[in-house]
């Protein structure tokens, strides 16, 4: 796969591309377009309890580096609790999810690697217009499983409870 040679940018805290996705805000500061295809960040905003389903992803490495807020992370049978300054490295192919702590909202940097994960929030989620939390709204599981299954992602199971 040959790739287009990219440059230097600057993206300011307000900048990147907004998608509502999964009841959480997320910010793309660098696409696979910015990258020549390695990487994916993504700046995420989730609200206090949200937890993503039982999942994995089949070619990407999945990372996060906590700015505010907790979670517990739980990968092939491990669980972490992770703060402000942490990271956290979800390996390709093993089963992950997260539930953020209830005091505040988590607010992180994803990365991904190679890129490609902001396909997959792009088509499971909807264009933000405003930079708020939003109110966790349902989501449609049978569309969310066939966008996961276009981008090597496998939905195993619901979101944890606790």
């Amino acid at each position: 796969m040959e790739t287009q040679p990219v440059g230097p940018y600057l993206r300011g805290e307000e900048e990147g591309e907004t998608l509502w996705f999964l009841g959480s805000l997320a910010t793309v500061k660098a696409a696979g377009a910015d990258t020549g295809g390695r990487l994916t960040v993504v700046e995420f905003l989730n609200p206090p309890g949200f937890a993503p389903p039982l999942h994995r992803h089949l070619e990407e490495d999945e990372m996060f580096y906590v700015l505010s807020g907790t979670a517990q992370f739980r990968c092939d049978g491990e669980n972490f609790t992770a703060g402000p300054g942490d990271f956290v490295l979800l390996p390709a192919k093993l089963p992950h999810t997260f539930i953020v702590g209830s005091g505040e909202p988590l607010r992180t940097l994803q990365i991904t690697t190679p890129s490609g994960f902001e396909g997959f929030a792009r088509e499971a989620g909807e264009p933000a217009g405003a930079r708020r939390l939003p109110d966790p709204g349902p989501v449609d599981p049978v569309a969310l499983g066939h966008a996961a299954a276009r981008y090597a992602i496998e939905v195993l199971g619901p979101p944890p409870t606790n």
